[in-house]
């Protein structure tokens, strides 16, 4: 149950967004999905593009966040961190769109990349 299914999302940290929002819809021809005062979403042919301000200076690198879609979230967590995985936080609810909250838990790879188990859970 804990098991990756799919990349769900990959994010780029930028540093203005409406310059950034620009280049990916207008640039690039990426259709905008929505849009908030600190981040972007774009439809990359099923795979979802994030834009963002970083939410804190450990994001502000050059570099993408790989989103890894798991289906219960809490489960994931527990399964990985007993694997040895080291997170950086503990899973939360990062936005609500309509019945669907995204949850988001952040760990760091082996090389000290940062990166993300994400879940979308219908309420």
């Amino acid at each position: 149950m804990g098991n990756i299914t799919k990349i769900g999302q990959v994010s780029v940290p930028v540093k203005d967004l409406e310059r950034s929002v620009n280049f990916y819809k207008e640039l690039l021809g990426l259709d905008l999905l929505f849009q908030t005062d600190s981040m972007a979403f774009f439809d990359c042919h099923g795979l979802r593009l994030l834009v963002s301000l970083p939410e804190k200076e450990d994001f502000a690198h050059a570099s993408s966040v790989f989103y890894f879609h798991v289906e219960h979230i809490q489960e994931a967590y527990e399964s990985f961190k007993a694997k040895g995985v080291v997170f950086i936080d503990e899973p939360h609810m990062v936005a609500k769109m309509g019945q669907t909250e995204t949850w988001m838990v952040f760990f760091e790879d082996t090389e000290g990349n940062t990166h993300a188990l994400m879940s979308e859970v219908q309420v």
